[in-house]
């Protein structure tokens, strides 16, 4: 069974805030989920989504929105949240992406990561304007989560941690894109390696300078 999404069942702060969220927590046994993603924009590579279920009296100092952090400081909270609460993680390929198109891909990898947590949530909170259709738990949207909620920060920082080191190690796999330093981003440096070497097994074809650089070589 889905459940109707609402943009408004619990309020947020425009910044996070423990008590908050612990308040929100307590309605649900503890068990509110947190849920975003990291990749929807790039040329290439999967994009990945993360669920995390925070333990509200061992929450990391510093959660936010993981493009205000910095990629040391990502790292360490990354440490920490894997440590403290429970998580998990979903990608989709980007031969799913072209096959259902970025939403679809990304929303049907959330559901997949909620499903895959060891302990069951009760309340789900999806950074953005979407509730995945299949959850199984009632969901809400939350515009700017990731910089609002401690839980939905905490998945933002799993998330984008998790897909650069995929990407890094896609580097080796397949060298001279820049992967590791771009992340599959449509930088001009990505540019001119699809120009010049035209599209790997990695990019996202219905993505349209990649359909564009196949098109040059063919």
């Amino acid at each position: 069974m889905t459940f109707a999404p609402s943009l408004f069942d619990l309020a947020f702060p425009e910044t996070p805030d423990l008590e908050t969220e612990r308040r929100h927590a307590e309605k649900f046994k503890g068990r509110i989920c947190g849920v975003d993603e990291a990749g929807r924009g790039p040329w290439a590579g999967p994009v990945v989504t993360a669920a995390v279920i925070l333990d509200y009296d061992r929450v990391p100092d510093g959660l936010n929105d993981s493009k205000k952090l910095t990629e040391a400081r990502r790292e360490e909270l990354f440490e920490a949240i894997v440590a403290s609460a429970c998580v998990s993680i979903a990608s989709a390929s980007p031969a799913t992406i072209d096959r259902l198109n970025i939403r679809a891909a990304t929303l049907s990898a959330m559901v997949r990561a909620v499903d895959h947590l060891s302990l069951s949530p009760d309340y789900v909170l999806v950074d953005g304007r979407d509730v995945p259709p299949g959850l199984k738990q009632a969901g809400q949207a939350l515009v700017k989560g990731d910089g609002r909620c401690l839980c939905v920060a905490a998945a933002s920082i799993v998330a984008k941690v998790a897909r650069d080191r995929m990407m890094v190690l896609l580097e080796d796999h397949c060298p001279g894109y820049g992967f590791a330093s771009h992340k599959g981003y449509g930088v001009p440096m990505h540019q001119e390696a699809l120009d010049r070497l035209g599209p790997s097994p990695h990019h996202r074809m219905s993505f349209r300078p990649v359909r564009l650089a196949a098109e040059e070589l063919s």
